[in-house]
């Protein structure tokens, strides 16, 4: 069903909550490439090029929104470095977000600040940490050998990851049924090709 309707997507989906076609079609390409399912994960990968592939500027200071969980515009990088060759996916990287540090810096992109974990929208915020802790990886996992933006990339998601694998704990339930799932694709690298994980 899901390989029936990726050709009709005529937009993509971009949110910061479950309905994001981004983070979803780069788990779908994760699986189709990991069990051998060739001829749909190049028709997944071509609709990516399509859907994606002449966007600019993605709105990065706009985020978060008080209940995300994903981040537009992180996901969709992410999901682009895995379609992409690593020189051309720098190129897209940099009109997609011009204004990634080369100086190592890692104060770019703020961790998302949860005021409430016992709030079962606030504490989407832990996983919006979690999710942009992986996929900011996965990102300069993409990129050609010696670019100057990986350290800051590299340093942003280690913030995340600080701000939130201490709260994936079974004190609230809000956030223990899940945040877990995303702290394990962090800390196993899950999403990397195996020569970049850690």
């Amino acid at each position: 069903m899901l390989f029936a309707w990726i050709p009709k997507l005529a937009y993509p989906i971009r949110e910061g909550e479950h309905p994001q076609s981004a983070f979803a079609f780069g788990l779908v390409l994760d699986w189709a490439r990991a069990a051998g399912e060739t001829e749909r994960a190049g028709l997944l990968a071509k609709r990516v090029v399509e859907l994606y592939g002449k966007d600019r500027g993605c709105p990065i200071g706009y985020e978060p929104s008080g209940q995300d969980f994903l981040s537009p515009c992180i996901a969709e990088a992410d999901l682009m470095r895995r379609v992409l060759p690593p020189d051309r996916f720098s190129a897209w990287l940099s009109a997609f977000l011009p204004n990634l540090p080369t100086d190592g810096s890692a104060k770019w992109l703020a961790p998302g600040i949860v005021t409430d974990r016992s709030d079962g929208k606030l504490v989407h915020l832990d996983g919006l940490n979690l999710s942009r802790a992986f996929m900011l990886r996965g990102i300069a996992a993409g990129l050609p050998k010696g670019d100057r933006r990986v350290r800051g990339l590299l340093g942003a998601a280690d913030a995340h990851a600080k701000a939130s694998l201490p709260s994936v704990t079974s004190e609230h339930y809000e956030g223990s049924h899940w945040l877990g799932t995303f702290a394990a694709y962090l800390l196993t690298d899950r999403g990397l090709p195996p020569a970049l994980a850690r």
